[in-house]
Protein backbone atom coordinates (compact mmCIF):
# COMPACT_ATOMS: atom_id res chain seq x y z
CA UNK A 1 0.00 0.00 0.00
CA UNK A 2 1.05 3.42 -0.57
CA UNK A 3 2.25 5.40 2.87
CA UNK A 4 1.57 8.65 3.65
CA UNK A 5 4.81 10.05 2.35
CA UNK A 6 4.23 8.28 -1.27
CA UNK A 7 0.67 10.18 -1.16
CA UNK A 8 3.13 13.45 -0.60
CA UNK A 9 5.65 12.69 -3.36
CA UNK A 10 2.72 12.17 -5.91
CA UNK A 11 1.05 14.94 -4.80
CA UNK A 12 4.38 17.44 -4.74
CA UNK A 13 5.66 16.19 -8.02
CA UNK A 14 2.35 16.28 -10.03
CA UNK A 15 2.52 20.27 -8.71
CA UNK A 16 6.40 20.53 -9.84
CA UNK A 17 5.03 19.63 -13.45
CA UNK A 18 2.12 21.91 -13.46
CA UNK A 19 3.33 24.64 -11.95
CA UNK A 20 7.17 24.75 -11.38
CA UNK A 21 9.34 27.24 -12.93
CA UNK A 22 12.69 26.83 -14.97
CA UNK A 23 15.81 28.40 -12.99
CA UNK A 24 18.53 30.79 -14.49
CA UNK A 25 22.48 30.37 -14.30
CA UNK A 26 22.06 27.49 -12.01
CA UNK A 27 25.37 27.22 -9.51
CA UNK A 28 25.57 23.17 -10.03
CA UNK A 29 26.83 21.42 -13.38
CA UNK A 30 26.43 17.52 -14.43
CA UNK A 31 29.90 15.50 -14.48
CA UNK A 32 29.74 16.39 -18.03
CA UNK A 33 29.78 19.90 -17.08
CA UNK A 34 26.42 20.82 -18.03
CA UNK A 35 24.58 23.37 -16.55
CA UNK A 36 22.36 21.13 -14.12
CA UNK A 37 18.80 23.22 -14.34
CA UNK A 38 16.01 22.85 -11.76
CA UNK A 39 12.10 22.79 -12.45
CA UNK A 40 11.17 24.34 -8.61
CA UNK A 41 8.02 25.22 -6.52
CA UNK A 42 8.71 27.12 -3.05
CA UNK A 43 7.11 26.56 0.21
CA UNK A 44 6.48 23.35 -0.01
CA UNK A 45 5.05 21.27 4.14
CA UNK A 46 4.83 17.86 4.87
CA UNK A 47 3.34 17.08 8.40
CA UNK A 48 3.63 13.68 9.81
CA UNK A 49 2.17 11.74 13.17
CA UNK A 50 4.90 9.58 14.28
CA UNK A 51 3.11 8.56 17.46
CA UNK A 52 0.33 7.07 14.72
CA UNK A 53 2.53 5.51 12.95
CA UNK A 54 3.13 8.10 9.88
CA UNK A 55 6.95 7.45 9.54
CA UNK A 56 7.90 9.13 6.64
CA UNK A 57 9.34 6.52 4.17
CA UNK A 58 8.90 6.62 0.45
CA UNK A 59 8.09 3.14 -1.09
CA UNK A 60 8.22 4.38 -5.01
CA UNK A 61 12.06 3.36 -4.89
CA UNK A 62 14.46 2.26 -2.83
CA UNK A 63 15.76 4.09 -0.06
CA UNK A 64 19.15 4.02 1.62
CA UNK A 65 18.10 4.38 4.91
CA UNK A 66 21.03 2.93 6.92
CA UNK A 67 23.21 5.25 4.81
CA UNK A 68 21.39 8.16 5.90
CA UNK A 69 21.14 7.61 9.82
CA UNK A 70 24.74 6.79 9.57
CA UNK A 71 24.94 10.32 8.10
CA UNK A 72 22.85 11.82 11.01
CA UNK A 73 25.20 10.12 13.79
CA UNK A 74 28.30 12.04 11.35
CA UNK A 75 26.18 15.55 11.83
CA UNK A 76 24.82 15.50 15.26
CA UNK A 77 26.07 12.11 17.28
CA UNK A 78 29.89 12.10 16.23
CA UNK A 79 29.99 15.37 14.55
CA UNK A 80 32.85 15.72 11.95
CA UNK A 81 33.28 17.52 8.97
CA UNK A 82 36.16 15.67 7.88
CA UNK A 83 35.76 13.05 4.52
CA UNK A 84 37.73 10.78 5.91
CA UNK A 85 35.97 10.24 9.40
CA UNK A 86 32.84 10.12 7.29
CA UNK A 87 33.58 7.30 5.20
CA UNK A 88 34.54 5.46 8.33
CA UNK A 89 31.08 5.71 9.85
CA UNK A 90 29.84 4.51 6.67
CA UNK A 91 29.08 7.30 4.61
CA UNK A 92 30.74 8.55 1.46
CA UNK A 93 28.23 10.63 -0.79
CA UNK A 94 30.02 13.95 0.50
CA UNK A 95 33.13 13.12 -1.25
CA UNK A 96 32.44 15.78 -4.29
CA UNK A 97 31.97 18.35 -2.04
CA UNK A 98 35.94 18.11 -0.75
CA UNK A 99 37.21 22.27 -0.50
CA UNK A 100 40.57 20.27 -1.23
CA UNK A 101 41.78 19.55 2.57
CA UNK A 102 40.24 16.58 3.00
CA UNK A 103 36.54 18.37 4.64
CA UNK A 104 33.60 20.01 3.66
CA UNK A 105 34.60 23.48 4.89
CA UNK A 106 33.22 24.56 8.41
CA UNK A 107 29.93 23.23 7.70
CA UNK A 108 27.25 20.35 9.45
CA UNK A 109 28.93 18.41 11.62
CA UNK A 110 31.90 20.80 12.37
CA UNK A 111 29.32 23.33 13.35
CA UNK A 112 27.53 21.05 15.80
CA UNK A 113 30.62 20.36 17.42
CA UNK A 114 31.67 24.26 17.64
CA UNK A 115 28.73 25.34 19.69
CA UNK A 116 27.76 21.71 20.76
CA UNK A 117 24.22 22.14 19.80
CA UNK A 118 23.07 18.82 20.76
CA UNK A 119 23.79 18.57 24.06
CA UNK A 120 22.64 22.30 24.56
CA UNK A 121 19.07 20.90 23.35
CA UNK A 122 19.05 17.98 25.37
CA UNK A 123 20.06 19.63 28.36
CA UNK A 124 16.92 21.97 28.05
CA UNK A 125 15.08 19.70 26.78
CA UNK A 126 15.51 18.27 30.27
CA UNK A 127 15.53 20.80 32.40
CA UNK A 128 12.78 23.46 30.44
CA UNK A 129 10.83 21.18 28.64
CA UNK A 130 7.99 23.65 27.94
CA UNK A 131 10.23 26.51 27.16
CA UNK A 132 10.47 28.10 23.49
CA UNK A 133 13.89 28.27 22.50
CA UNK A 134 14.65 24.65 21.62
CA UNK A 135 16.16 25.90 17.95
CA UNK A 136 18.96 24.05 16.72
CA UNK A 137 21.06 26.15 13.89
CA UNK A 138 23.22 24.82 11.29
CA UNK A 139 23.21 28.17 9.68
CA UNK A 140 25.68 29.99 11.30
CA UNK A 141 26.86 33.33 9.59
CA UNK A 142 30.55 33.17 10.82
CA UNK A 143 30.57 29.37 9.71
CA UNK A 144 29.86 29.89 6.23
CA UNK A 145 31.97 32.95 5.95
CA UNK A 146 34.91 30.91 7.79
CA UNK A 147 35.79 28.58 4.79
CA UNK A 148 34.21 28.01 1.08
CA UNK A 149 31.71 24.73 0.85
CA UNK A 150 27.86 23.90 0.22
CA UNK A 151 26.05 26.02 2.46
CA UNK A 152 23.80 23.77 4.69
CA UNK A 153 20.17 22.71 2.93
CA UNK A 154 18.29 20.79 5.74
CA UNK A 155 19.36 24.06 8.26
CA UNK A 156 16.99 24.62 11.27
CA UNK A 157 15.12 22.23 13.63
CA UNK A 158 12.61 23.45 16.28
CA UNK A 159 11.69 21.27 18.97
CA UNK A 160 8.57 21.56 21.16
CA UNK A 161 7.65 19.08 24.37
CA UNK A 162 4.03 18.55 24.37
CA UNK A 163 2.81 16.49 27.48
CA UNK A 164 4.65 12.95 26.89
CA UNK A 165 5.29 13.52 23.15
CA UNK A 166 8.61 15.86 21.55
CA UNK A 167 7.35 17.47 18.31
CA UNK A 168 9.81 18.65 16.38
CA UNK A 169 9.95 20.98 12.45
CA UNK A 170 12.60 21.44 10.56
CA UNK A 171 13.55 23.91 8.04
CA UNK A 172 15.39 23.56 4.57
CA UNK A 173 16.31 26.06 2.61
CA UNK A 174 16.45 24.01 -0.78
CA UNK A 175 16.05 20.26 -1.65
CA UNK A 176 16.51 18.40 -4.63
CA UNK A 177 13.60 16.17 -4.38
CA UNK A 178 13.90 12.73 -6.19
CA UNK A 179 17.36 12.13 -4.62
CA UNK A 180 16.88 13.64 -1.17
CA UNK A 181 14.33 16.21 -0.14
CA UNK A 182 11.47 14.20 -1.32
CA UNK A 183 8.62 13.11 0.80
CA UNK A 184 9.52 9.80 2.44
CA UNK A 185 13.19 10.38 0.77
CA UNK A 186 16.44 10.18 2.84
CA UNK A 187 15.78 14.10 5.11
CA UNK A 188 13.01 13.54 6.40
CA UNK A 189 14.00 9.69 7.25
CA UNK A 190 17.31 11.25 8.40
CA UNK A 191 15.27 14.20 11.15
CA UNK A 192 12.15 11.74 11.77
CA UNK A 193 14.86 9.36 13.33
CA UNK A 194 16.99 12.06 14.93
CA UNK A 195 13.64 13.07 16.68
CA UNK A 196 13.55 9.23 17.71
CA UNK A 197 16.76 9.42 19.32
CA UNK A 198 16.42 13.09 21.08
CA UNK A 199 12.63 11.93 22.12
CA UNK A 200 14.57 8.57 23.44
CA UNK A 201 17.46 10.14 25.24
CA UNK A 202 15.00 12.56 26.88
CA UNK A 203 12.48 10.05 28.19
CA UNK A 204 9.68 11.63 25.71
CA UNK A 205 7.84 9.82 22.78
CA UNK A 206 7.94 11.02 19.23
CA UNK A 207 5.33 13.33 18.09
CA UNK A 208 4.82 15.53 15.54
CA UNK A 209 6.96 15.67 12.55
CA UNK A 210 7.01 18.95 9.92
CA UNK A 211 9.10 19.45 7.04
CA UNK A 212 9.22 22.94 5.50
CA UNK A 213 11.21 23.20 2.18
CA UNK A 214 11.86 26.68 0.93
CA UNK A 215 12.46 25.61 -2.46
CA UNK A 216 11.90 22.02 -3.77
CA UNK A 217 13.13 21.13 -7.20
CA UNK A 218 13.28 18.51 -9.78
CA UNK A 219 16.88 18.91 -11.91
CA UNK A 220 15.98 18.50 -15.80
CA UNK A 221 17.75 15.14 -16.03
CA UNK A 222 15.59 13.63 -13.52
CA UNK A 223 12.14 14.02 -15.31
CA UNK A 224 12.01 10.58 -16.67
CA UNK A 225 12.47 9.70 -12.92
CA UNK A 226 9.76 11.70 -11.87
CA UNK A 227 7.17 10.32 -14.73
CA UNK A 228 8.06 6.94 -13.72
CA UNK A 229 7.57 6.87 -9.92
CA UNK A 230 4.09 8.84 -10.81
CA UNK A 231 3.56 5.29 -13.01
CA UNK A 232 4.42 3.21 -10.35
CA UNK A 233 2.25 5.06 -7.96
CA UNK A 234 -0.72 4.70 -10.39
CA UNK A 235 0.03 0.77 -10.37
CA UNK A 236 0.62 0.53 -6.98
CA UNK A 237 -3.05 1.80 -6.34
CA UNK A 238 -4.50 -0.16 -9.00
CA UNK A 239 -3.43 -3.44 -7.72
CA UNK A 240 -4.49 -1.88 -4.10
CA UNK A 241 -8.09 -1.72 -5.22
CA UNK A 242 -7.87 -5.32 -6.51
CA UNK A 243 -6.50 -6.61 -3.38
CA UNK A 244 -9.34 -4.38 -1.42
CA UNK A 245 -11.72 -6.03 -3.87
CA UNK A 246 -10.38 -9.39 -2.98
CA UNK A 247 -10.04 -9.15 0.86
CA UNK A 248 -10.87 -6.85 3.80
CA UNK A 249 -7.39 -7.26 5.93
CA UNK A 250 -5.07 -4.11 6.20
CA UNK A 251 -1.87 -3.64 4.69
CA UNK A 252 0.93 -2.94 7.14
CA UNK A 253 2.33 0.21 7.27
CA UNK A 254 5.99 0.54 6.74
CA UNK A 255 8.07 2.29 9.66
CA UNK A 256 11.53 2.24 11.23
CA UNK A 257 11.59 1.64 14.83
CA UNK A 258 14.27 2.25 17.47
CA UNK A 259 14.65 -0.32 20.11
CA UNK A 260 16.51 1.91 23.18
CA UNK A 261 15.56 2.24 26.32
CA UNK A 262 14.49 5.92 27.43
CA UNK A 263 17.17 7.82 29.25
CA UNK A 264 19.44 6.35 27.08
CA UNK A 265 22.52 8.60 26.34
CA UNK A 266 22.33 9.78 23.06
CA UNK A 267 26.20 8.59 22.15
CA UNK A 268 25.36 5.34 23.05
CA UNK A 269 22.40 4.30 19.81
CA UNK A 270 23.74 2.76 17.07
CA UNK A 271 22.49 1.42 14.12
CA UNK A 272 21.82 -1.67 15.24
CA UNK A 273 19.23 -0.41 17.28
CA UNK A 274 16.92 0.77 14.08
CA UNK A 275 14.63 -1.56 12.65
CA UNK A 276 12.91 -1.66 9.67
CA UNK A 277 9.57 -3.13 9.56
CA UNK A 278 6.90 -3.85 6.78
CA UNK A 279 9.23 -2.25 3.88
CA UNK A 280 8.86 -3.54 0.35
CA UNK A 281 10.27 -0.85 -1.78
CA UNK A 282 9.46 -0.99 -5.58
CA UNK A 283 12.25 -1.91 -7.77
CA UNK A 284 14.11 -1.34 -9.51
CA UNK A 285 16.69 1.39 -8.25
CA UNK A 286 16.41 4.28 -10.13
CA UNK A 287 19.69 6.02 -10.95
CA UNK A 288 20.04 10.03 -10.76
CA UNK A 289 22.79 11.88 -12.21
CA UNK A 290 23.58 14.87 -9.49
CA UNK A 291 24.37 18.17 -10.12
CA UNK A 292 26.97 19.03 -8.06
Amino acid sequence: MMTKADRYLVRDIQNILENGYMDENPRPVYEDGTPAHTISVNHVVRKYDLAKGEFPLCTLRPQAWKTGIREIFTIYQHPTNVLSEMREQGVTWWDPWDIGDGTIGQRYGATVSRYDLIHNLIEDIKKDPYGRRKVVSLWQEADLHETPGLAPCAFLTMWNVRGDYLDMSMIQRSGDMLTASGAGGINEIQYAVLQMMIACVTGKKPGVFTHFVANEQIYDRHMDNAHEMLHRAAAMEEKKAKEKAASAGASAIPAILLHKELGCRFEDITIDDFEIVHYSPLKPQLKFELGI
